[in-house]
């Protein structure tokens, strides 16, 4: 849930999947909840989608410049530096999350958190 310009709404994204038919039954679900005030499916519009990850990275095998120059390579930041691990932050779409992952070594990432996916139409 993220608050939007009005106090009274907030803004809730669902990411599912499924054929045609299921995607129409969810719709339909979700539309009759009181609280519901307008639906739009993605799926076929023009939109933008982003995942945030959040990663504690061990400083055994990969050296903290070679981790900075990793994260800004990948637009990120460093959050956290303790002796022995960083907290970095990247947001980008799920692959971009998962190529970090993979470049960073997976057994080098002690703890990893992912938002899910946010999305947002194009245009105006």
């Amino acid at each position: 849930m993220a608050p939007t310009d009005d106090a009274t709404l907030s803004h809730m994204t669902i990411v599912t999947s499924g054929s045609d038919l299921v995607i129409e039954q969810i719709t339909k679900q979700l539309n009759k909840l009181v609280d519901v005030v307008r639906l739009i499916d993605l799926t076929d519009g023009a939109h933008i989608e982003r995942e945030m990850l959040l990663a504690k990275v061990a400083l055994t095998k990969l050296p903290l410049n070679d981790l900075k120059v990793l994260v800004e390579l990948f637009n990120g930041c460093i959050i956290d530096i303790c002796q022995s691990s960083c907290t970095v932050e990247i947001t980008g779409t799920g692959e971009r999350l998962d190529a970090f992952v993979e470049a960073c070594g997976r057994t080098q990432i002690s703890e990893l958190v992912r938002s899910g996916v946010s999305g947002i139409t194009r245009g105006t």
